[in-house]
């Protein structure tokens, strides 16, 4: 199996598409990057700028470029000799506008009779025949706004197929919908009778059988040609939880790919590993993200931060599980309650379970499972956790929790012994999690929003550096291939928010100064918010993102609101509420006194995050794994989440930075830029770590912790990979505040060493002060291996 050394993830939309990227093909060689990893390439609906929602699996999108553009990005990674790694969705398929999704068409003209009936998750029974498709608007007589026209039924802009034989010119609209093989219903009953497995809770993305091999191969079949014709060398899984058999899948795709380098989207649990026996190099990195966020997080800032958090409560101390599990069940009551109501339906008519019954017994159990999902019969432990917490929290449900148990596969000793209500169980339980944690619980608990980030447990605060070193030591014996990360398309802030939020837990009494003083302020304007967590998390991504204009604070600000769904939602908002929130924010950015507060203690933090930021970033390039760099990531990109991650990149700036410093002599001061907003340091360090372990992959073979000795040894993190040595400041502003390195020391391993950052050398035993002079962190080569 060929292995990157690194990757660098590009999102290929209609402006940026294959053919343009193609051309950033020398810019990334230059970089450093050893693959060229991209978004879905498949043919989205139209207008799609993510690419997530693939209308047709069976080309590559022409929006995006086409098969031509694909080719023509090959030939160049592979003329430089770098590789090319696609990102697919096997999960599921865009419905949003069915004449896009040919599968999806014929499955609305034919119903159960379409070819491509098996390749939809349908439950035909529930909807008496039909699949139930939730877009009516509210008014009373909606369908009276059907017509027929061209063939077709039609809803406003939506248009439908409609049956052979169901229909002639002129008949009345609603007689004509009643006899198609769908049913068009109003738009808030599909949270709650859904016939159709979707990802998450959007309708318009339809789950696919991949299961079944003849879908499998229909799905794959231009995925297929990509690796026969050689134009593609590795895949990253989307959303493989959402699978019927993620372990048989991916046993699929490594028959199809030739055993090619395969990530997997597998959000992990703290001390949770991937399945033993998947083909796969192991994660895409949010796992690695949050240790090394741990790593440089201060300890001694929880007690200030919770108590501030619990302030912002009036007084009431939030806990996260108790947190979690009301919003996780509130997901599988409300926004999933098809999926539950589904999976009751399952429950055999012998078991004595009322229906009432059987899905408030589910939905208990969704709301306490500890991790994603199991994997039945790997994982039965976190099912029978599951059921154990349910039959505490709710004695009065213990009988039925006893008989969905077995049902559920608790005792299950192979998968063949897994009945239909087990393994659907298994493809819900991670939808709970990730709407109920990640897209709710997240946005309500702001203690410190550096650690609510995708895959993480903001309840783990922080890492030793012990802890940190058995970690990655552990990732160096058994996930040497894994992906690791610090920004996503689908991480909450980039790598460079958190940076700079994490520094918050370096000075938690100022925070919370600065916090009561703003809402103060806002209130002595006339401006009452009214969700004191809510400023609290609003005004950290401020600070992390500063400077940052009022459109882009306010859209994430009332998304923000929205998600958490305490004083707005989505659905049936607070208009007034939002309303005060924006101009709460209005008052952060425009009031010259609130200003002064916000933007003072930004500029604070601001060097410590940059730190931060380089610390972060070293680690992650160089720890065990191959590490991805984000469009962008190389200089500051500070975003927040999408879709403001999803922004365009200025690539020519970036390498005319990097041409600049490619072009000074090795160890003048224009080879060394300054720390600053430019993030031209950052692009250094980026630069010379991937150029390092693509051309010196030796160097990166093992694992040894180094420890440097002295007063201040706690603020120094350090390792050896077998002949590249990693030194990264921790704590910044503690440290700067103790008057920064003194009598610190780290003892090198033998040889001659060289600083790639610096040009400086080194050898035996090094003065810290001296070594990180110039940046917070250093990478040093051994000049004699």
């Amino acid at each position: 199996m060929r292995t990157p050394t690194s990757t660098y993830r590009l999102q290929i939309t209609s402006d940026l598409t294959l053919d343009r990227a193609a051309g950033l093909v020398d810019y990334l060689h230059d970089l450093g990057a050893d693959w060229v990893y991209l978004s879905p390439v498949l043919r989205a609906v139209g207008g799609s700028d993510h690419g997530y929602d693939v209308a047709s699996p069976e080309e590559v999108d022409p929006v995006r470029g086409g098969p031509e553009g694909l080719r023509a990005l090959a030939d160049a990674a592979h003329a430089r000799g770098m590789g090319v790694v696609v990102d697919v969705v096997p999960n599921h398929q865009g419905v949003a506008v069915p004449r896009e999704n040919p599968w999806w068409w014929s499955l609305l003209e034919q119903g159960q009779a379409s070819p491509w009936a098996r390749a939809f998750d349908v439950d035909w029974d529930a909807g008496g025949g039909k699949v139930l498709i939730p877009v009516l608007g509210d008014g009373a007589d909606e369908l009276d706004r059907l017509r027929v026209e061209d063939g077709t039924l039609r809803y406003y802009d939506n248009v439908y197929p409609l049956a052979e034989g169901t229909w002639t010119e002129g008949e009345d609209a609603r007689a004509v919908h009643a006899r198609q093989h769908y049913e068009l219903i109003n738009w808030r009953r599909g949270d709650d009778e859904l016939n159709y497995r979707r990802f998450f809770t959007v309708a318009t993305l339809a789950g696919v059988r991949v299961e079944d091999p003849e879908v499998f191969e229909a799905s794959h079949a231009e995925i297929r040609r990509w690796f026969d014709e050689g134009l593609v060398d590795g895949l990253r899984i989307d959303h493989p939880d959402g699978l019927r058999d993620p372990g048989g899948y991916l046993e699929q795709l490594a028959e199809l790919t030739g055993g090619a380098w395969v990530v997997v989207e597998k959000i992990l649990e703290p001390g949770e590993r991937l399945p033993r026996g998947w083909a796969t190099a192991g994660t895409t990195g949010y796992d690695a993200l949050g240790t090394i966020d741990r790593l440089l997080t201060d300890p001694a800032g929880e007690y200030a931060l919770t108590s501030l958090d619990a302030r912002l409560r009036d007084g009431q101390p939030v806990h996260w599980d108790e947190l979690i599990h009301g919003t996780k069940r509130a997901m599988a009551d409300r926004g999933l309650h098809a999926e539950v109501r589904r999976l009751a339906r399952l429950v055999p008519a012998d078991a004595g379970l009322a229906p009432e019954t059987a899905e408030d017994a589910l939905a208990e159990v969704l709301a306490n499972f500890p991790v994603y999902r199991s994997y039945l019969p790997e994982g039965a432990e976190h099912l029978r956790a599951a059921l154990d917490a349910a039959r505490e929290r709710r004695p009065d449900l213990s009988d039925a929790v006893d008989t969905l148990g077995g049902l559920l596969g608790a005792g299950a000793t192979d998968e063949d012994e897994l009945g239909e209500l087990a393994r659907r169980f298994q493809q819900t339980s991670g939808m709970v999690v990730a709407k109920g944690v990640e897209d709710t619980a997240f946005y309500r608990f702001p203690r410190l929003t550096s650690l609510t980030e995708v895959g993480g447990d903001p309840s783990h605060f922080s890492l030793t550096p012990a802890e940190a070193h058995d970690e990655l030591a552990r990732r160096a014996a058994e996930e040497p291939a894994a992906m690791t990360t610090l920004s996503t398309h689908d991480t909450k802030r980039s790598e460079a928010v958190r940076a700079r939020i994490t520094v918050l837990a370096e000075a938690a009494e100022q925070w919370a100064g600065v916090v009561g003083t703003v809402k103060r302020l806002a209130e002595e304007r006339g401006t009452r918010v009214g969700d004191g967590p809510l400023v609290n998390l609003v005004l950290q991504t401020a600070v992390g993102a500063w400077p940052l204009d009022q459109e882009r604070l306010t859209d994430y600000a009332l998304k923000a609101a929205r998600e958490a769904g305490v004083s707005t939602a989505w659905v049936d908002g607070d208009e007034d509420f939002e309303a005060r929130l924006t101009r709460f924010l209005d008052h952060v950015l425009h009031d010259p006194e609130m200003r002064a507060v916000v933007e003072g203690f930004a500029e604070h933090v601001t060097a410590a995050g940059w730190s931060n930021g380089l610390a972060a970033k070293l680690v992650q390039l160089t720890m065990p794994g191959v590490p991805d760099v984000y469009q962008g990531a190389e200089l500051w990109a500070e975003s927040l989440v999408d879709p403001d991650n999803r922004r365009p990149v200025d690539f020519e700036e970036r390498a005319r930075v990097l041409a600049r410093l490619d072009a000074a002599a090795p160890g003048s001061d224009e080879a060394r830029p300054a720390v600053g907003p430019d993030g031209a340091a950052k692009l250094l360090v980026t630069s010379r770590a991937l150029r390092l372990r693509r051309d010196r992959p030796e160097l990166f073979t093992g694992y040894s912790p180094l420890q440097a000795s002295g007063p201040r040894a706690e603020h120094v993190f350090a390792f050896d990979r077998g002949g590249a040595v990693t030194v990264v400041t921790r704590l910044p502003l503690g440290l700067a505040a103790r008057g920064g390195f003194t009598e610190e020391t780290l003892a090198l391993p033998a040889g001659s060493w060289e600083d790639v950052l610096t040009a400086r050398p080194h050898t035996g035993t090094v003065a810290v002060a001296d070594l990180l002079s110039d940046y917070p962190v250093a990478l040093l080569r051994r000049k004699d291996s």
